[in-house]
């Protein structure tokens, strides 16, 4: 399945960015310029009932990953074979973004990989169906601009229509479908740190524990934290963000 993406400057590196649930390609407004400005062609997808990508039938984290990995690699094709661009330099995945994002490490193959604020818990959920369909959708229903300018007061304006745009166009029934699919069959741990492996978390952080991010060190992965930042920790803070990728 191909995705809709966005795209930001012509540079002879490439970028992958893959968002989080409830998310969308256009959370990256401010990141993907900035990462063009460091010479990066950035590619952000939309996943599957996210965006403007289209809802899918049996969605799996594996689903959700190949058609990550087939986006990008149509757009890589755009890029001469044997000159600089033409591989992955960077890729960066948000919470449920990074979960698909390790599970198509296999075929993307970056040079780096850079994970936001996941716990990588194998632990299944046991919300069935009707639960999780109310979760999703309060969830997006609770996602206005209004109600992010007070829950939200360090984010820009911008931020906020993104995030409520985003939320407009959420298809809760495919979250739901994807997450009975990973609880039934949940991913075996953290992915493999062959590829340089770095982790960002907000601090404090909702989703990754201080014991689980010195859990993950301790498997290999660099764990950095941001004080004061969100579950998307670059909004409001994308020099500091990438100051901290680029450490």
């Amino acid at each position: 399945m191909r995705l809709s993406r966005l795209e930001w400057g012509a540079g002879d590196k490439v970028a992958v960015l893959v968002h989080g649930m409830l998310g969308s390609a256009q959370q990256l407004h401010e990141l993907g310029p900035a990462l063009a400005d460091r010479g990066y062609r950035a590619i952000a997808v939309d996943l599957p009932g996210h965006g403007g990508s289209s809802a899918t039938i049996d969605p799996t984290i594996e689903s959700y990953a190949e058609s990550v990995a087939e986006t990008v690699r149509a757009e890589q094709n755009t890029v001469p074979r044997g000159t600089p661009g033409a591989a992955i330099d960077l890729a960066i995945g948000h919470s449920l973004g990074a979960i698909v994002l390790a599970a198509a490490l296999p075929v993307l193959r970056p040079a780096r990989a850079v994970y936001v604020d996941v716990p990588f818990s194998s632990a299944a959920k046991g919300a069935d169906a009707d639960d999780l369909l109310g979760r999703f959708s309060a969830a997006k229903a609770g996602r206005t601009v209004e109600q992010l300018r007070a829950s939200k007061p360090a984010w820009s304006e911008e931020d906020r229509k993104v995030e409520a745009e985003a939320a407009r166009r959420f298809d809760p029934a495919t979250a739901v479908a994807l997450q009975l699919a990973y609880n039934r069959d949940p991913l075996p741990g953290p992915p493999g740190t062959d590829i340089p492996s770095m982790l960002i978390r907000a601090e404090p952080s909702r989703f990754v524990s201080p014991e689980r991010a010195r859990e993950l060190e301790g498997l290999g992965f660099g764990v950095r934290s941001i004080a004061g930042a969100g579950h998307c920790a670059w909004y409001g803070r994308v020099d500091e963000f990438l100051g901290v990728v680029f450490g």
